[in-house]
């Protein structure tokens, strides 16, 4: 065993001092290699970076949530707007027997929009006409995820009272006010109307065009008094009180809704579920592109370093013709031959790993700062970019190390 081992040793010096004779075009080398696996690693690595911030996000504003909406849509071609089906919209009243009546351990709370357009004063102040306006109830705030930066929420007795009371954005705020002067308990006018600001909504900020710290909270009764429209629809949203109940809890208020709609069996489901994270789900459905476009990205720049590698070391292999013919001669083995050039390949190809790994986790998590997520250490990808280094030198040093171990001994002695 100590003959083999003597040797291994050996052939790995030689391998050493191979590469430290040639360093600058090792160094070469070794950096294509490292760019390679710095963009796979370092794309792969912000990408799990983005999906955990996603994943989070949606958790945090409420992803363990589901909606049941009205089936009713209207569709515009041209100038004419039509119903697409005449499902019936959901009425307040139906919406508060739902929570009353549905006994499964969650918060179900009872909405409406209001309007997107509403002009909010406080003295000579006013914003612009692009204020959101939506009636909610006590439940609302935990079931959709949202915090208060001061002040309180709406209790079931205002609520109850229609009370003319308000939970506005920090947008609003501070559009409104002064830096100083805090908002709570101050009046605003909505639509014409006074309201007492009770609450004040942390930043969310903006989200494929919207924003909830340009909207306004008030009553869900309240805005069924002053904001009555035609065909008006509730919206009820439910929270399980642990996200593994949520696919149960579905099943369970669809039941329960079926009922209070007075669904025969046989009658199609005239009202939408649509759980929150589908928007979530949807999202990092598309990131599997960027995340396979990343890869072949990396798999390429590593199949331009493998071809790399393979003209460095066939070079190597003519230089050294006469050192291979003297080894030879004194009695070294063909295998012995390829075995030093394999080694030779693979030294190179792990430095450049190593180097490849330690800059893509740098660079990924740098993306992961930026974006509040937490230091990601992707060992499934440190493990493949070793696997994919010691593949590479493989390949590429088969054909060297082959010739290598071919050559004529006497042939090899008289090359010049």
């Amino acid at each position: 065993m100590a003959a083999p081992q003597s040797l291994l040793k050996e052939n790995f010096r030689i391998s050493i001092d191979s590469i430290r004779s040639n360093l600058l075009r090792s160094i070469l080398t070794i950096l294509i290699i490292a760019i390679g696996i710095m963009a796979l690693v370092g794309i792969l690595t912000a990408i799990d970076a983005i999906k955990n911030s996603i994943s989070s996000e949606f958790m945090r504003m409420g992803a363990n949530t589901f909606t049941i909406e009205s089936r009713g849509m209207r569709v515009q071609i041209g100038k004419n707007r039509y119903r697409a089906k005449n499902h019936a919209n959901i009425t307040f009243r139906e919406a508060q027997r739902f929570k009353k009546e549905f006994n499964f351990p969650a918060i179900s709370s009872v909405s409406i929009f209001a309007t997107g357009i509403a002009t909010v004063k406080y003295h000579s102040e006013k914003t612009d006409p692009n204020v959101r306006v939506r009636g909610v109830d006590e439940n609302f705030m935990q079931a959709g995820g949202y915090e208060l930066d001061k002040g309180r929420n709406f209790t079931e007795t205002e609520i109850q009272n229609s009370r003319n009371l308000v939970i506005v954005g920090s947008e609003i705020a501070s559009k409104l006010f002064k830096k100083n002067v805090d908002p709570i308990n101050k009046i605003i006018s909505i639509g014409g109307k006074r309201y007492k600001i009770i609450g004040l909504l942390k930043s969310k900020g903006a989200s494929m065009g919207f924003s909830d710290d340009r909207s306004c909270m008030l009553p869900v009764t309240n805005v069924r008094q002053y904001f009555s429209r035609p065909s008006m629809s509730f919206t009820i949203s439910v929270m399980p009180l642990s996200p593994q109940l949520l696919d149960i809890a579905t099943g369970e208020a669809e039941g329960l809704f079926r009922i209070i709609r007075r669904l025969e069996v046989s009658d199609e489901t005239d009202f939408n579920i649509s759980k929150s994270d589908n928007l979530a789900q949807m999202l990092l459905e598309n990131i599997k592109f960027v995340t396979i476009a990343a890869t072949i990205i990396g798999v390429i720049t590593l199949f331009g370093a493998a071809i790399g590698l393979m003209n460095i070391m066939l070079v190597s292999v003519s230089e050294r013709t006469r050192e291979i013919g003297t080894r030879k001669a004194i009695g070294a083995k063909s295998s012995i031959i390829k075995q030093q050039f394999l080694f030779e390949t693979i030294v190179i190809g792990q430095l450049g790993g190593i180097l490849g790994i330690i800059l893509g986790i740098v660079i990924g998590n740098l993306v992961a700062l930026s974006i509040g997520s937490p230091f990601i250490i992707p060992w499934v990808w440190i493990i493949g970019g070793v696997v994919l280094c010691l593949i590479v030198s493989l390949v590429s040093g088969l054909l060297p190390a082959v010739k290598a171990s071919k050559l004529d001994p006497i042939i090899a002695l008289r090359y010049e």
